[in-house]
Order: structure tokens, then sequence, then C-alpha cells
């Protein structure tokens, strides 16, 4: 796949704001994203197998999503076996535009502080599959217009990745749509579930700034938590776990290149029987 970096003069960067007339940088930032939209629109996730196939025919609905630890399921074999643990499935929004100083940036929460579990953490919009909802896309939307009133005729889904998988065992689709218009998007966050509504730039996730990481285990694989900092309008949040993850492998499908650090994915192997209290550490 071309990187969309490469459709461009070397002078101009697609997210490199050119200083122009407005009407000339409207324009501009415009065919940058319409770029950007034909080169996901080529991206295809990693194949699943055989067992991950049959796996989706059969899901359940899921709980929301937050954000929580979580790492590309295509890595994770899964036995055909009527008994063992079957994911549930959720989808989340990775909804992308041009900011004002022409990077390319992707639109967070931050969790009510009133809710039981994960009050108060960074998370993408997202949540459950419901029956009505005609694909992971659908779903990503609908639940983003729920948390934070974005309407989704203003969003473009232009590609699904590969699934994650939850702290909480949930299998996880991350969509990805492009908002041309920012302008139209006034955010009006749910009170019930997010507290507020902020944005950061994505290629932020594929370098090794404000950054840090702690190893754990997993039935006997190592892996990496990756934590990043970020401060905006004199505000702190930090981004880690499930959103963390997911934002890096989206950081590195959207600027062609592998993030300066190592990500260190495990190699899931599920329990046989898994209660409400089994979480991944």
């Amino acid at each position: 796949m071309i990187s969309i970096l490469r459709k461009f003069p070397a002078t101009l960067s697609p997210f490199t704001r050119i200083m122009d007339s407005p009407s000339t940088m409207a324009s501009t930032n415009t065919q940058r994203l319409v770029a950007l939209a034909q080169q996901l629109r080529l991206y295809k996730p990693p194949p699943c197998s055989e067992d991950d196939a049959e796996e989706q025919k059969i899901q359940e609905t899921a709980s929301k999503v937050v954000s929580q630890v979580g790492f590309q399921e295509s890595v994770t074999p899964i036995a055909k076996d009527p008994e063992r643990f079957r994911p549930k499935k959720a989808a989340v929004l990775i909804c992308l535009f041009e900011g004002d100083a022409g990077d390319l940036r992707v639109i967070l929460t931050k969790r009510s502080s009133r809710l039981s579990t994960h009050s108060g953490e960074v998370s993408l919009p997202g949540g459950k599959t419901e029956e009505g909802d005609k694909d992971d896309g659908d779903t990503a939307t609908r639940e983003a217009q729920e948390e934070i009133g974005l309407d989704p005729s203003l969003v473009e889904v232009v590609t699904v990745l590969e699934p994650f998988l939850s702290k909480h065992l949930l299998r996880v689709i991350p969509v990805i749509g492009i908002l041309s218009n920012k302008k139209a998007f006034k955010p009006t966050p749910n009170p019930a579930e997010v507290d507020e509504v902020f944005d950061a730039p994505l290629e932020m996730f594929i370098k090794d700034e404000n950054r840090r990481a702690e190893e754990k285990e997993w039935m006997g694989d190592q892996y990496l938590i990756h934590f990043f900092d970020y401060e905006s309008q004199n505000k702190k949040y930090l981004i880690w776990g499930l959103t963390a993850g997911i934002l890096i492998r989206a950081a590195s499908v959207v600027y062609q290149k592998p993030p300066a650090f190592t990500e260190q994915n495990p190699k899931f192997k599920f329990p046989r029987v898994v209660n409400k209290d089994t979480l991944i550490p």
C-alpha cells in the first residue's frame, strides 16, 4: 500500500498547512483528507485464522468499552471447542480530523467521574453492538452520537482495524472515520457517561515521547502496557491500555511506519473457564 505521504510533493506533507489564502487552505485541507480516506480504504487487516473466523460468527453483545488493556486479537488462538470461552463484541470510533496547525488529530473522551467503574479514564467513543446495527461502523458511530453528540452523517467510515481484546476479554473492533468538517461538530457529552471531549495528535502514538511502559504477564507470555502523558489547555490526561494500543496501531497504519518503540503484544491463551473476575493483568 502506498503511503499518503508519497501522494504529495516532497515539499508538501499532507498534514502540513500551506500558508496561503483561506480558500486555498480549505481546499488543500479537503484534498489531504480525501487522499487519506483513499489510502485507508486500501488497508486490509491481517487475515483471521479459521478459528477467529468461526468465532466472529457466534459473537454475543458486549458491555461498554473503556480504556482497558488490549492487544490485537489476530495474535490470539481460539480453539474449536463449544465449551471454551467466547469473547463478546464491541466497536470503538477512531475519528480523525485536521487540526488548526495542519496536523491529524483524534477525538477522545474522559469518562464520567460518576461512573462506578473506570471513572475518569480516557477512552475512544464506542460500546456494545446492538441488534439494529448494520455493521461495526454503525455501532461505533451510533455510540459516538450517544456519548458525545457526533452526528454519524458527519463521519466517513473508511476502514476497520484488526480486532483487539480488552482487559475484560471483549472483542473490540476499531473503526476509523474521517471528520472533514470539524466546525460542524459541536460536542455535547452525555453527562451520564462522559465528563470531557478533547482531541490529541495521532502521530504522538508512534513517537517515543511522553511515553512509558510496564511489563505484565498473561498465562506465561510477557507483554507491555503503554502509557502516554498528554496536556491540552492546561489539563493533563493519561492515555493508556486498550485506548493507547489501538491508537498505536491506527497511527502506524495512517503514517505507514512502525512506532519508535517496542509494542510487545502477547500471544494470548484464553482460559477454558472464565468468570466475572477473570481479567488480563
